[in-house]
């Protein structure tokens, strides 16, 4: 009898995990990836792919979301070619396997000054750096490893940072009030970068659809293609717990994806100024603490059965010095609580409780509409730094300390060619103050904050949007794309941090905004085993660092220029086992 019933616990033992693991391959492909990760994408607004895969929830796991053998062969045709294997060691039940993942070496090279985002582990730096990365992935059952270490060196070349103006100005006051509260150095030093990082790495244990585990990849929530408002690709990816689905959760209503986070900031260990300015320093900067910050998120997006391609989600994170964390279950999962203020307010005391916890807060709701029949999308993002004080204050003042990401694609089929296409995007950001908050209620900048003043970053870069505070990018972008294969033009206008402008310099001065106005080429291709990626851009920056002089002898509209010219160039090649 007691035999018997050890038989039996072992039979449904092995029946839950058939139930739940099948055929998984948990394997993901890292945000960012060179050519792969957008090929997915392009794949489904062609109709190839799932159509109930939201693409804002990332990393992507082809394995259980696409129920391919591997993430790297989007298109199977590296598979079909032959030239790939599952894996390099296979279990004889079929439940594990090891797995050499690409190995990928990134260069990258700006002429005069630190210029893009969404570039992982690179740091913003003038001159070469590169970035090598390999790995390995094994599996057994429901237990997995992904193993992929970064290796990084940046020459980090010396450049002319935020410094025309004189000692102890309005416009260095401005300045150093922002950057006191934001940890983003103009330069990671003085000399050449070199970092040995545990890259996109992870240890899971996963019940398809779900997955729990300890990871260091990158991360990115929303449906933006050059932006996300709250989790990006920009800073390297951070140490973090994570519980999510591996592919929507199928209901009678629809189906779900989801994440929770539990992670850990680290500051830079950098001053944010350039050398060169001491005295500015000395009277105006005000060291941060030296202590690591817990952030703590979710996000969820719904798919309603009723609406075909339709994606509908809400994402929101705190962080919190790790000194100043207190130790109840609300501070370790506070997304819970209430986006309105007068929830923590206590009238007795005057005393609003969500001040004293000194944790910063980012919320945001999002939507991506797919029509597969039309091959293309559109999607937005709206954010708040800010809680509203109540649902009335929402109604009145929706503008107030918001942000937003908006845009779309499509792909035209060419006569005649049905493996060719053209792909037409355009996307706009905004986290510039709205002109009603400038002048009637003051708003503060995205991503920087009076307590926790790190602000939202890791290692000295914005975790959300690249372009950082009060910035906004409008992107136009024109590609000839054949299955993996694409070749593309790109246009950019981008105004750097509009609200320090208005902060630090006198009213009217509208010849002095820094924009920047940037053209380029760019191109992914398949050589067999290897891939290739590889762009040139030419970016215009007009009045660089917001460099201006007045000359009362000209007119208003013909001064003196002080702009710079940039020329960033990307090469990176993977290669697939």
């Amino acid at each position: 009898m007691p035999q018997s019933f050890t038989d039996f616990l072992k039979s449904l033992l092995k029946g839950i995990l058939f139930l739940f693991c099948g055929s998984l391959y948990g394997q993901t492909v890292p945000v960012g990836t060179p050519v792969i990760e957008d090929m997915y994408r392009r794949q489904q607004l062609l109709g190839k792919l799932d159509s109930s895969i939201s693409f804002t929830i990332r990393p992507l796991y082809p394995g259980a979301a696409f129920r391919l053998d591997d993430g790297f062969d989007p298109d199977k045709s590296f598979a079909e070619r032959g030239l790939v294997k599952k894996g390099i060691y296979e279990t004889g039940d079929g439940k594990g396997l090891v797995k050499i993942l690409p190995v990928t070496w990134v260069n990258q090279y700006n002429t005069h000054n630190p210029y893009g985002w969404n570039d992982g582990s690179l740091i913003p730096a003038a001159g070469y750096q590169t970035l090598f990365s390999a790995g390995v992935y094994a599996k057994y059952s429901f237990f997995s490893i992904q193993f992929s270490p970064e290796f990084l060196f940046a020459q980090n070349k010396a450049f002319d940072g935020f410094k025309q103006a004189a000692n102890g100005s309005t416009a260095w006051k401005a300045w150093y009030g922002l950057y006191n509260q934001i940890d983003a150095p103009e330069r990671f030093g003085t000399s050449a970068y070199t970092k040995l990082l545990p890259g996109q790495s992870s240890i899971r244990i996963t019940f398809d659809p779900l997955s729990f585990g300890l990871s260091t990849e990158n991360l990115w929530w929303g449906p933006g293609v050059q932006n996300s408002l709250l989790m990006s690709n920009t800073a390297r990816g951070f140490a973090h717990l994570t519980l999510n689905t591996t592919r929507p959760v199928k209901t009678p209503i629809g189906s779900f994806e989801t994440q929770v986070i539990a992670g850990k900031l680290n500051p830079s260990g950098y001053s944010p100024q350039v050398p060169g300015q001491p005295g500015n320093m000395v009277a105006l900067y005000k060291p941060k603490p030296n202590d690591w910050r817990y952030l703590s998120g979710f996000v969820f997006t719904y798919h309603p059965k009723w609406v075909p391609g339709l994606f509908l989600g809400a994402e929101r994170v705190f962080q919190v010095y790790h000194n100043d964390m207190g130790h109840k279950f609300g501070d370790y999962l506070p997304f819970f609580t209430s986006l309105l203020r007068d929830s923590f307010y206590d009238p007795n005391t005057g005393i609003v409780s969500e001040d004293v916890a000194k944790r910063d807060q980012l919320a945001a709701v999002f939507a991506r509409w797919l029509w597969t029949g039309g091959n293309a999308e559109i999607y937005f993002e709206y954010g708040r730094e800010d809680h509203n004080w109540d649902a009335r204050d929402f109604l009145l003042d929706p503008e107030h300390s918001r942000a937003y990401t908006m845009g779309f694609r499509k792909i035209f089929g060419l006569d005649g060619r049905p493996d060719e296409q053209i792909q037409v995007g355009f996307e706009t950001t905004q986290l510039a103050t709205p002109s009603d908050d400038v002048v009637n209620r003051k708003s503060g900048y995205w991503y920087a904050h009076s307590q926790v003043r790190a602000g939202y970053t890791n290692y000295g870069e914005v975790i959300g949007a690249g372009i950082g505070p009060g910035s906004g990018l409008q992107t136009l972008s024109i590609d000839w794309i054949s299955g993996i294969k694409r070749i593309g033009l790109q246009f950019q206008r981008y105004e750097h941090n509009a609200d320090l402008y208005y902060a630090a310099f006198a009213a009217g001065e509208t010849r002095r905004h820094w924009v920047d106005y940037s053209g380029g080429i760019s191109g992914d291709w398949d050589f067999d085993n290897i891939l290739l990626s590889a762009s040139l851009l030419y970016v215009r920056e007009l009045n660089y660092e917001w460099k201006f002089k007045a000359d009362p002898d000209l007119s208003y509209y013909n001064q003196h220029n002080f702009d710079a010219n940039n020329i960033k160039l990307n090469i990176g090649i993977s290669y697939r086992f």
